[in-house]
């Protein structure tokens, strides 16, 4: 690989997260029995005419603004023209010249532009027969287009997962890749470095992470073969059979000019107000990115602060826990013993207190997962559970003087072992002292004074 570099760009296509369709009324209920959720604006009727859902538009605008785009003031809706069966008017409505946001960025790479557009149908493909569903015709979707800054299947792969969180963090897409909210399309070529970009072949409609990365690393290599046998990649559009783990040809690559895109007659030109994008802007949630650089700077390693901000929900009890004062223990307790758990049934000031109380000493990190349990199984408070069973850790110097005393009389033989310079018998004293306050010792405080009876 050293003597190639890998050139990629990802168009996502994710659905927005309205009640209707872009440009009518009807549902976009996920799962409804077939061509249930059609009218006449939808399936193609002559006469019919769109009519722009203002839920969509502001959504779209919330990812551009998520992505550090510019929201352009002035953006035109296009006709995309093609046949396809699940495409009843024949043409998609899209945005081309004049999208609704360019520039943006995630990490290092760059966003060329989103813009608005129609979902298609959908295709059922019975034995001899293709069979066409168009609940989905008409879905608002975004389409998120980067430039090609990516290099290996694994920054893909990062890419996707930081854009879908953003997506899932703004209330914009619900990221469901298994339902077609989420859609990827990879464009990869390869060339000698130095070299001007080679020739793409476009891989479309990859619903998984896993199908993202095993298809563009099965393209890397088949264009490697291709050129290194003296031959030329061919500019197309490829399909992934997850079953064999390959690409295969579809069909030549389009072009722009070849889907003869003109402004959509039946609608005006979208008209953004600043007032709606600052509004817009004001809604929005602190995004991941500035989330792990606040938990980095919390004192939290960046891969614990990278798992920490995986959804929302997650990051948000993160927050709430580590308000009580300790963010490395929250962060810990919640990636380990919340995490366990599946969900947040334990409220985070509820945890928050937990921690509190072992930072105080009132009880060790051992008796600490016990109450935690119990907390999950009853809701009950902490201090509540701890009084109620005696648990509360023993920090008086004189009570575990008084029991290392008794450790050091009961054990004569392990006592002058250690001071004979055997010291891994130290532990077993320690553990007697811990039988002596029924585990209740601090721990800290418990070896200290042992130590200074065996070493006089």
């Amino acid at each position: 690989m050293t003597d190639w570099e890998v050139v990629i760009g990802l168009e996502v296509h994710a659905r927005l997260l309205t009640r209707s369709k872009i440009f009518c009324a009807c549902a976009t209920d996920f799962g409804a029995p077939p061509n249930t959720h059609v009218c006449p604006v939808c399936l193609g009727y002559p006469g019919a005419l769109p009519a722009l859902n203002r839920r969509a538009v502001e959504l779209a605008i919330r990812a551009g603004l998520a992505t550090g785009c510019t929201i352009q003031e002035r953006s035109i809706f296009a006709r995309k023209n093609y046949f396809y069966p699940d495409l009843p008017k024949g043409y998609q409505i899209s945005q081309f010249e004049e999208p609704l946001a360019t520039g943006g960025r995630i990490g290092s790479v760059r966003l060329r532009r989103i813009h608005l557009e129609e979902d298609a149908g959908k295709l059922i493909h019975v034995s001899d027969a293709s069979l066409v569903d168009l609940n989905r015709a008409g879905v608002p979707l975004i389409e998120i287009v980067s430039e090609p800054d990516i290099r290996s299947a694994v920054d893909a792969d990062a890419y996707l997962t930081r854009l879908r969180q953003i997506l899932m963090y703004g209330e914009i897409c619900d990221g469901n890749m298994e339902e077609g909210s989420l859609r990827c399309d990879a464009n990869v070529s390869i060339r000698r470095p130095g070299e001007p970009l080679g020739t793409r072949a476009e891989i479309k409609n990859l619903n998984s992470f896993r199908f993202l990365r095993n298809a563009i690393e099965f393209e890397i290599q088949r264009q490697i073969v291709i050129l290194k046998g003296g031959g030329r990649v061919s500019q197309e559009t490829r399909l992934f059979d997850p079953a064999s783990g390959e690409t295969r040809a579809m069909r030549s690559k389009e072009e722009a000019h070849d889907y003869r895109y003109f402004p959509e007659p039946d609608l005006f030109t979208l008209s953004i107000d600043r007032a709606w994008v600052e509004d817009v802007a004001r809604s929005l949630p602190v995004m991941p990115d500035a989330r792990v650089e606040k938990y980095v700077a919390m004192g939290i390693p960046a891969a614990e602060a990278e798992a920490l901000v995986a959804t929302r929900e997650l990051a948000d009890y993160f927050e709430a826990v580590a308000s009580g004062g300790n963010p490395k223990a929250a962060a810990n307790w919640v990636r380990n013993e919340v995490l366990h758990l599946g969900h947040f049934r334990i409220e985070p000031v509820m945890l928050a207190r937990l921690i509190a109380m072992i930072d105080a000493g009132t009880i060790g990190s051992k008796v600490a997962k016990e109450v935690f349990q119990e907390m999950a199984e009853s809701g009950e408070a902490p201090d509540a559970i701890v009084e109620r069973r005696g648990l509360a850790q023993v920090a008086d110097p004189a009570v575990i003087r008084d029991a290392a005393q008794r450790v050091v009389e009961q054990h004569p033989t392990q006592v002058a072992q250690y001071r004979g310079g055997k010291t891994q018998v130290f532990g077993f004293l320690v553990g007697q002292l811990m039988k002596q306050t029924r585990g209740k010792a601090k721990a800290e405080l418990a070896n200290e004074i042992l130590k200074e009876l065996l070493d006089v």
